[in-house]
């Protein structure tokens, strides 16, 4: 997962301590630097700055605009439905704008979402250790806690927008090639193009909310390995064992502890009358793991000995 010239590069290691130096600097009797300050070390800006440049972030958001295209693809080179207002969402995608949107958020959301939020939290300090840049960072010092805090900050801003950009780029196309119509749902209900679109709005508010708890655990792995693709790849498995064993039923309710079990939830957002309490009980639920990964993720990177 490394980016070569990114960590190299003087510029941003310049940025990264602009804080902590100065020409003539001077050490106070509590042995810090005089005009030394925390709060200045690995500032948010230039952190984003420095993620956006990577090859990593490029093809996240190019992957999240090529998949709506890709699905507009193959529903023109598929046959149509000879019931095109009926059936279940796949057989609805190209009735209009948003249902296409709906149907690009169903397929991706078992695992292309999952997978673009691990690569973003996944990434965050095990890539540094990787090039052998995280002890430099800390000798600035960036204290470790700010760290990473920082890198989550960046990683959970990464997350929202690609999360955001997928779904915008399926209703654009979906727009030009099925048209701003009434979004029809299974049921055969409708609403108007108006409505669906704050419909689809909470819709994708829930699932960064829900892939809290991918971002969390990916943080937790990032911290304990020194391998990138290690965290990333550890997250998208849980998931995938989780999807799994959500669909054996003879675990029963146990499976409501699973936190890909409400994945889904959100699809109840687009009914004529929402039913919260599923949506409720995942939110809460990836919330309560997301804080558990988190917890543990600052606890090891404030106990770990950096080496690289």
């Amino acid at each position: 997962m490394s980016d070569h010239g990114v960590h190299t590069d003087p510029a941003a290691l310049a940025d990264l301590s602009s804080a902590a130096e100065h020409e003539h600097a001077a050490a106070t009797p509590s042995g810090a630097v005089t005009g030394y300050d925390a709060d200045r070390t690995l500032r948010f800006g230039v952190e984003l700055r420095r993620q956006f440049r990577r090859r990593r972030t490029h093809l996240v958001f190019g992957i999240a605009g090529l998949v709506p295209m890709l699905l507009v693809l193959a529903f023109e080179l598929g046959s149509d439905s000879p019931e095109r207002e009926s059936g279940g969402f796949i057989d609805l995608a190209t009735t209009s704008a948003p249902n296409f949107v709906v149907v690009t958020l169903l397929i991706s959301g078992s695992f292309l979402l999952p997978m673009m939020v691990a690569l973003f939290f996944g990434d965050t300090v095990a890539s540094e250790a990787s090039w052998s840049s995280l002890k430099y960072l800390l000798a600035i010092p960036v204290p470790r806690l700010r760290l990473l805090r920082q890198k989550a900050l960046v990683a959970g801003a990464l997350s929202a927008l690609a999360l955001t950009v997928l779904p915008g780029v399926a209703l654009l196309a979906g727009m030009i090639w099925y048209g701003a119509d009434a979004a029809i749902s299974p049921t055969g209900e409708s609403a108007s193009f108006g409505a669906s679109l704050v419909s689809l709005l909470l819709a994708v508010g829930y699932i960064v909310v829900q892939l809290s708890w991918v971002a969390g655990l990916a943080a937790l792995l990032s911290v304990s390995t020194d391998a990138p693709l290690g965290a990333v790849g550890g997250a998208v498995l849980a998931t995938i064992i989780s999807l799994m064993l959500d669909q054996v039923t003879a675990l029963g309710e146990l499976r409501a502890v699973l936190p890909t079990h409400h994945a889904t939830a959100w699809t109840d957002v687009l009914a004529a009358e929402v039913d919260w309490s599923a949506i409720a009980t995942g939110a809460f639920t990836s919330l309560c793991y997301a804080t558990a990964f988190g917890v543990l993720a600052a606890r090891t990177f404030s106990r770990k000995d950096i080496t690289s």
